[in-house]
């Protein structure tokens, strides 16, 4: 049985419903910018590329490092996406900034994002520190892990700038970073389909069931914490 919802454009609509592309929300004029934009994107994109690329050697290095020195792997897994030139120009519209390459380079700082899923919330910091001590700069941390949002999302985010190194110059690229466990990741999986279906909409006793199942997922987070510590106190 599909669940009513009060739009806040007024009216109502039956959830789930469709989510408008980021293009059919944008009037008229601020459609044909953003068609503009997107045919002159290339080398904004190929620059936050390479930037995603450099965090990613990185990432791996260190998780085969730890794996050989510390028999530990912090990290489950990697994924990573550069964000399309349509969402880029409708973001750059809505905030009412040109919509210019120029303009997203200076304003926005998640065109390029890597994600990483580690197996327990100490790799979390783990690697925050790690990221510190080889004098990546940290332009912007949110800490959802220690203050969730409202509707339960943990996660950890950071604003990294990450070198660039050109054949004649170097370039610093804002990446975000974001770092959770396991069971932060499937939470905020599950939410995103469910939020993606209805057009970012959701009725409130799915909200409340949500947060409620992101409370168990950070109880799970604390027991197995708890069992991996026991479990390096007794290994040896």
């Amino acid at each position: 049985m599909s669940s009513e919802v009060r739009s806040a454009r007024g009216g109502s609509r039956q959830w789930p419903y469709p989510q408008l592309s980021a293009l059919e929300q944008l009037s008229d004029a601020d459609r044909d910018d953003a068609l503009a934009f997107m045919r002159r994107t290339g080398d904004l994109l190929m620059m936050h590329k390479f930037g995603v690329d450099e965090l990613m050697t990185k990432l791996r290095i260190w998780r085969e490092e730890f794996d050989y020195a510390h028999e530990h792997d912090p990290i489950e897994h990697i994924t990573s996406r550069i964000k399309r030139p349509e969402a880029i120009a409708a973001k750059l519209a809505r905030r009412g900034l040109p919509v210019s390459p120029e303009s997203a380079r200076a304003n926005l700082t998640d065109i390029a994002g890597v994600r990483v899923v580690c197996p327990f919330i100490s790799d979390v910091y783990l690697l925050r520190d790690v990221i510190r001590q080889h004098e990546i700069e940290i332009v912007q941390t949110k800490d959802y892990i220690a203050e969730p949002k409202p509707n339960g999302y943990r996660s950890l985010h950071l604003i990294i700038k990450m070198p660039v190194h050109l054949s004649n110059r170097t370039e610093l690229v804002a990446v975000e970073l974001q770092l959770r466990t396991i069971a932060m990741d499937f939470w905020a999986a599950v939410e995103h389909e469910l939020l993606y279906k209805s057009g970012g909409e959701v009725p409130e006793h799915f909200a409340a069931e949500l947060k409620s199942a992101a409370e168990t997922a950070a109880g799970l987070d604390a027991q197995m914490a708890s069992l991996h510590q026991r479990s390096e106190g007794t290994s040896g």
